[in-house]
């Protein structure tokens, strides 16, 4: 009996520009230029708990000759407390993780994620980001137009504005984004909102840049488009609309999210960005769980066109 080959992978490290140091984990194809850098959702995410990548995406890629880096940024888990090197050569503790995350800050660890690949000697990258992962593909974009990356793969992205929105209320929505950004002014942006626990774990700073409508964030802002609710005074899916790269966007049908209007929400893509290739996967959640073999092949295939 043939012994089936083993995908060869290596617990690493990656340096952000910030000084942060991040772990992850590298799926290596020996003599390839080809790597997909995968970015992981929001709130407890972290790449460790992929039980089914393994076996899915990252082995898809690799019959295409791709490697795959997923590491877990500075938005892994709720709360993480990190060491952080300053300039000076010291070092200090400080808490990243959900909690406190602002999603510009993406752009400091892709950066340090294709710098690693690029040590490597890989020279043709991918972007492979999962719900607050897609969102971040598109700031990162808006931020970084001269970027290595060639193509983008944007699975589930979401409106957490919009969500928040939905689940708090107009009031408290409106109450709560307005606190947070006095709560900034006075340099009190770390403290926690207490009204949000248990269920949500917000610092003032985190919610205000998840929640405000004018913000990074919002880049799918689909509640608005599909309620015709007014929240933001900026151009709807700017982001996305700018994007100029070769992107594949993927949603699971039952993708829990989404209010029930993927074929609208399909659509209303479609307007933004009519080059993009659309797909979704039948019965897939938001986290297209029990999928990944089915997605990884998708993207493999796109990948290789």
């Amino acid at each position: 009996m043939k012994k089936k080959k083993e995908q060869k992978s290596s617990l690493i490290q990656i340096e952000t520009s910030d000084g942060l140091t991040l772990p992850g984990i590298f799926y290596e194809v020996p003599q390839s230029k080809k790597a997909a850098i995968f970015l992981h959702g929001n709130g407890s995410a972290s790449v460790f708990y992929k039980d089914d990548f393994r076996g899915g995406q990252a082995k898809a890629l690799q019959a295409q000759s791709i490697a795959t880096l997923l590491f877990n940024n500075r938005g892994a888990h709720y709360i993480k407390s990190l060491h952080v090197k300053k300039k000076n050569g010291e070092e200090e503790r400080e808490l990243f993780g959900m909690t406190f995350e602002k999603i510009k800050d993406c752009v400091f660890d892709i950066d340090a994620a294709v710098t690693f690949l690029k040590k490597l000697g890989y020279t043709e990258f991918y972007l492979v980001g999962e719900s607050t992962g897609a969102n971040k593909i598109c700031v990162y974009d808006h931020y970084k137009k001269d970027n290595l990356i060639a193509k983008y793969i944007l699975l589930g992205g979401g409106d957490d504005t919009g969500i928040y929105y939905d689940i708090l209320g107009k009031e408290c929505f409106n109450r709560l984004l307005k606190e947070a950004k006095e709560k900034i002014a006075q340099k009190k942006g770390k403290e926690l909102i207490a009204e949000l626990l248990p269920d949500d774990f917000f610092s003032y700073q985190a919610f205000y840049d998840t929640a405000n409508p004018d913000g990074d964030y919002n880049t799918f802002p689909f509640l608005e488009a599909l309620r015709g609710v007014k929240l933001s005074q900026k151009k709807r899916f700017r982001y996305f609309q700018a994007i100029r790269k070769p992107t594949l966007v993927v949603y699971g049908e039952s993708d829990q999210y989404l209010w029930g209007e993927l074929p609208r929400i399909i659509s209303i893509l479609r307007e933004k960005q009519p080059d993009a290739t659309y797909a979704t996967i039948p019965n897939a959640d938001h986290g297209l769980s029990g999928h990944q073999k089915e997605v990884g092949k998708l993207i493999a295939q796109w990948l290789s066109k």
